[in-house]
């Protein structure tokens, strides 16, 4: 009963819903399909405030908390015809990544703030928000969908900061400039940031006390420091133009970077055509296949497109449901489409593997005019729609929801597959080759991108969550792929969004998800060994953030000799203090 009671309790507190608002509502307006990216540069302000307003670290985690799972139920809402309450289960449980968030904001930002305080704050600050950033970003716990720096997706200039430092450092911006705001608001109206803490009640019966001792010897008064004494003008000032400065300075990083960073020269062009069969029902195996081959038969004598033969044709994922390596007769008729389009075709198929321990693969599969030619078999599964996390506790899901009923089975990592031209006028292709989920992982195109990979495609399937924002919201990650690697990025989906990208994150189709055709696009290739910066330092802005993130907190707990045995109320002759908005003790 004690436990349910603070359970319970948990909900009374009307701040919590604020923070709640605050943290689902930036999450809903930033990405697809809203896409209001601009909005990313100041969005976490109301939440920012309601952490420096917490009386206590303890309010603050509380804050961080309802803030975080606010975050992740808006960012995901969509998977929750998938997995149904288990949503709410997801926020309620990860939301607390967001609390050394908060707890930094509220150690910082909460006035009065001195200049140490306010130089760690833009350090910090940003470090604390890649945590649950980099552990989301571990497949087991859902994979790195949703990162704050992909909300940028539309704008090349600030996405060049992805080639110095990957998505990572996109955030790193935007929490900057929001920390920028923080000190600014701070500056002009701190009253604002301060904690709401109100004197004990006068209701409460005074505590008995021991009579007081015989006074000793009067003595002269020292001199009384003020309750809250306001900061000089000149002072104010100059905090408000530091946190103006930093806004400025965040905002202006991607377009110096974008000036700095210009593109790698193009050593070819290859034209690739994107197969969108957009079938209603892809339950159907027979109408799946059809509907693709249909579509690419598009390009023979008679068709506008005819004149348009292209190196590669590219399939959605799950395009073709039956193995082909046994079904020689499905695999003879692509082999003759290879043959009439002059191009190799690159399919999707689901694989099942045959004995006692055997399961379902997806494989992508390279198809020439004569035979297969290499194969991917997708690594990062869709937790709970390929298979369960944690299924020995969240297996119950299966009962509720349409969560996957048996887990897939992963492949053991990316690698290139080579195109080759079947009439011999062109050079081989690298491609790497990604399925659907996998354009969430910044990694796995960076390890595409060090074994020679010229390009980089996608094959993907969003029929589960057509007409939500799931598809669009995955069709632009291809944009963060292609400025962090500085390859052009493609996708194609059987259903869901067709897109490509060139090599800057600028884009240059996209077929969305009511659409359906055949689109051609002409990429310009750079050499196999051009390498952006990203490439080659790989996730050092994250693993910096944890380990600044690390430190602060350990700085926190040498600071607080009492961290772990608080005491309630004031000492000595001082008045007890109540969290307004709680009702809580502030605790010393």
């Amino acid at each position: 009963m004690r436990l349910r009671s603070k359970l319970v309790r948990q909900f009374k507190y009307p701040v919590r819903w604020m923070a709640f608002l605050a943290g689902g509502v930036p999450a809903i307006l930033v990405f697809p399909w809203p896409s209001l990216s601009y909005l990313a540069w100041f969005a976490l302000v109301p939440g920012m405030v309601l952490f420096t307003r917490a009386a206590t670290t303890r309010e603050a985690v509380a804050r961080g908390w309802w803030f975080g799972a606010a975050y992740l139920i808006a960012m995901l809402y969509w998977m929750a015809m998938q997995i149904g309450p288990g949503l709410l289960v997801i926020g309620g449980v990860f939301g607390c990544m967001w609390s050394p968030f908060a707890v930094a904001v509220n150690r910082l930002l909460k006035p009065p703030v001195s200049w140490p305080r306010a130089l760690a704050a833009l350090v910090v600050v940003p470090s604390a928000w890649l945590i649950p950033e980099w552990i989301r970003s571990y497949q087991g716990l859902g994979g790195p969908w949703g990162l704050y720096g992909a909300s940028q997706w539309q704008h090349p200039a600030v996405l060049a900061l992805a080639s110095v430092g990957g998505v990572w450092l996109v955030s790193v911006a935007l929490l900057l400039a929001n920390a920028g705001l923080m000190l600014l608001l701070g500056a002009i109206r701190p009253h604002l940031l301060a904690p709401a803490a109100s004197q004990e009640p006068a209701s409460r019966p005074p505590a008995p006390q021991a009579p007081a001792p015989r006074a000793p010897a009067p003595r002269a008064p020292a001199p009384r420091a003020p309750a809250a004494q306001a900061s000089p003008p000149l002072r104010r000032a100059a905090f408000a133009a530091a946190g103006l400065g930093a806004f400025v300075i965040a905002a202006g990083s991607g377009p110096l970077a974008f000036s700095l960073t210009p593109p790698f020269p193009t050593v070819r062009q290859s034209t690739v055509a994107l197969v969108q069969a957009g079938i209603a029902n892809v339950d159907d195996p027979v109408k799946r296949v059809d509907a693709s081959e249909t579509l690419t038969r598009e390009f023979s004598a008679g068709s506008p497109l005819a004149n348009e033969h292209p190196d590669l044709i590219v399939w959605g994922e799950s395009s073709v449901a039956y193995d082909l390596a046994i079904d020689h007769s499905l695999l003879s008729g692509i082999e003759q489409l290879s043959v009439q389009e002059r191009a190799e075709i690159l399919v999707s198929q689901d694989s099942v593997i045959p004995g006692p321990d055997g399961g379902q693969e997806k494989v992508a599969v390279l198809v020439s005019p004569q035979g297969i030619q290499g194969r991917y078999v997708k690594t990062r599964l869709v937790p709970f729609g390929e298979y369960i996390p944690f299924k020995q506790q969240l297996g119950w899901l299966t009962k509720i929801s349409k969560a996957a009923p048996s887990n897939m089975i992963a492949g053991d990592g990316a690698h290139t597959l080579t195109v080759a031209s079947p009439t011999g006028n062109a050079k081989p292709l690298h491609v790497g080759v990604l399925v659907c989920f996998e354009s969430a992982f910044p990694d796995m195109s960076r390890v595409e991108t060090n074994q020679g990979a010229q390009f980089i495609v996608y094959q993907s399937s969003t029929s589960t969550f057509q007409g939500t924002w799931g598809p669009d919201q995955q069709g632009s990650l291809a944009a963060i792929r292609a400025a962090e690697t500085g390859r052009p990025v493609a996708q194609a989906a059987l259903t869901g969004d067709t897109v490509a990208f060139d090599a800057r994150g600028r884009q240059i189709a996209w077929l969305g998800q009511d659409d359906q055709g055949v689109i051609t696009v002409t990429l310009n290739l750079p050499a196999q060994s051009a390498k952006t910066f990203y490439d080659q330092a790989g996730d050092y802005v994250m693993w910096s953030g944890v380990g600044i993130t690390a430190l602060a907190a350990l700085v926190m707990l040498l600071r607080r000799r009492h961290f772990l045995a608080h005491t309630t109320g004031a000492a000595s002759s001082r008045t007890a203090e109540y969290d307004a908005d709680t009702g809580d003790p502030v605790r010393s």
